[in-house]
Formats: C-alpha cells, sequence, structure tokens
C-alpha cells in the first residue's frame, strides 16, 4: 500500500483530494489538506496524485 503525503507548500486546500478520498485527507482550517490515513482500498492513489491540481499529493 502506498503511503500519502502532502506537501503544504504546494497545497491550496481546494480540497480535490478530500472529494476523492475523504478517508485519508482533510482539508483543516490551516486551509491546507491533511493525510488522516496513509492509504486505502477505496480510492486510486494514481487518480489522487494526477487530480490535485498544485501538484502536492504524492504517495511512497
Amino acid at each position: 500500500m502506498p503511503k500519502f503525503i502532502v506537501d503544504e507548500n504546494l497545497c491550496s486546500g481546494c480540497g480535490t483530494c478530500e472529494a476523492m478520498c475523504p478517508q485519508c485527507f482533510k482539508v483543516e482550517d490551516d486551509f491546507k489538506s491533511h493525510v488522516l490515513k496513509d492509504s486505502c482500498d477505496e480510492c486510486d492513489p494514481d487518480e489522487v496524485v494526477a487530480d490535485c491540481p498544485m501538484g502536492a499529493i504524492s504517495y511512497e
């Protein structure tokens, strides 16, 4: 299972990742996305990475 990483310097807090995978991401009061779970079985990590408009999400 991949481990999600959010680059807070790139994140704009748009919420795309949270909309795609609310089990793994949440936009907090600092207007940045935070990883709730490293990975899950309900989302495609490649899609989440590709759909982030700021390129702030990656995984290892």
